[in-house]
């Protein structure tokens, strides 16, 4: 006979008594099974009875936050072992450490109005620095030339926000650094100088400053060293000609406006360089630059010493001799068809090294001390790098197409 359902109310009454026999056990199956979970299984895990799985699933529930136990396995004495690893990485312990050391610069120039016959000062930029010294008292600031350049005032903000008013020691125009000076009580961090000659590709790079302005100070961004060596050519005076080629580290970590003259640590927490410039352009991304510290001690001490920096030099105007059209290499300058490269002399400036050596317009160099020299680029990487101040060189030149040598004593620039 079928059974249908026309919707009658169940009977509350009907096998009350079966409920309540599985019920029980159900609840008691259940808290053992809670137990076993939390009590038992991390026992068997520390005994080893349980499977590799199991152990490493049970002492990940055991650990805090902090740490990670790794299971290793080992051949030689079949045995587990333990391995605690800190979670919080050694970057953040580094970043704590060198923070106080990056400082924010303020360019302050000061504005005359006309109608009131006064003066008013503005902010005309902003950038970072870092902190390299501190002694007797005073405290001594690394940022870049172009950050401080035209500054009539500089305030340098510390990491708590203080504002302490710099003299501007130095700067210097081909590598891009300058030095400050400022009251040291209140500075709570200097940076460790490390080494940028060993740096290896890939490795970490940490780059502190401050984007945008004081609004984001002390931002710390993170990368790796994606080249050495690096060569930039730059154009001072923006006429489309580069006059210095800068040689940089390259780093994805990002170097944004207000980055310039921050810090770029390695994973030490030591100083390698001092963020520079990035490629700015909308298909570019990840390619920043910062001045080698090794090459920067050097003219950062030159700077604190004397407040400048000064270069041998010839005495003449040149530019590179691809600036000039092919047909004028015959026609002007009567230069042999072998001669594939050097700088023409534009201008002569009167009593410098090269006036008296006898140095004529429209000379072509083409060798300084047997280096040829096939643009300006390179005859200053020549002067500047390799020569002193009262060295003499031999330069090798061409007019009206005939090779001559001139032995010139290098002044001061």
């Amino acid at each position: 006979m079928g059974y249908y359902n026309r919707n009658y109310p169940p009977n509350p009454h009907r096998n009350s008594k079966k409920k309540r026999g599985w019920l029980v056990p159900a609840m008691l199956g259940v808290i053992i099974g809670i137990l076993l979970v939390v009590v038992a299984l991390p026992a068997l895990s520390n005994s080893n009875f349980l499977p590799d799985q199991w152990a490493g699933q049970a002492d990940n529930n055991n650990n805090s936050n902090d740490e990670a136990n790794i299971q290793t396995y080992d051949e030689g004495n079949n045995v587990n072992t333990s391995v605690n690893v800190d979670v919080s990485t050694q970057i953040t312990e580094v970043v704590e450490e060198v923070t106080p050391a990056v400082v924010g610069v303020i360019n302050i120039q000061r504005q005359g109005d006309f109608w009131q016959q006064q003066e008013e000062s503005s902010q005309a930029g902003t950038g970072s620095g870092v902190i390299y010294k501190v002694e007797d008292g005073t405290a001594f600031v690394v940022t870049n030339q172009h950050v401080v350049q035209g500054a009539d005032t500089v305030e340098v903000v510390l990491s708590d926000d203080t504002r302490i008013e710099a003299e501007i020691l130095g700067g210097d125009l081909f590598s891009d650094l300058a030095v400050l000076r400022m009251d040291g009580s209140e500075v709570q961090g200097v940076a460790e100088i490390g080494s940028s000659e060993n740096i290896k590709v890939g490795e970490p790079a940490i780059a502190i400053g401050n984007p945008l302005g004081m609004m984001f100070s002390s931002s710390v961004t993170q990368g790796v060293i994606s080249g050495t060596q690096r060569t930039i050519p730059q154009d001072f005076n923006q006429d489309g000609r580069a006059d210095w080629q800068a040689e940089v580290i390259q780093t994805d970590a990002a170097i944004n406006p207000g980055n310039s003259g921050g810090a770029l640590i390695n994973i030490s927490g030591q100083l390698i360089g001092i963020n520079s410039m990035k490629v700015n352009q909308a298909a570019v991304e990840g390619i920043g630059f910062a001045i080698p510290i090794d090459a920067a001690m050097p003219t950062i001490q030159e700077l604190e010493a004397t407040g400048e920096v000064t270069r041998p030099y010839l005495g003449v105007e040149i530019y590179s001799l691809d600036e000039v059209p092919q047909s004028e290499w015959n026609n002007t300058l009567n230069l042999p068809e072998d001669v594939e490269g050097g700088v023409y002399v534009w201008s002569v400036e009167p009593l410098s090294p090269a006036d008296e050596a006898g140095m004529e317009q429209l000379d072509v160099i083409t060798q300084l001390d047997g280096e040829p020299v096939m643009n300006m680029i390179d005859l200053r990487k020549i002067l500047y790098q390799e020569k002193e101040i009262g060295d003499e060189v031999v330069v090798t030149y061409y007019r009206d197409g005939e090779q001559a040598e001139a032995t010139i004593e290098l002044g001061s620039q």
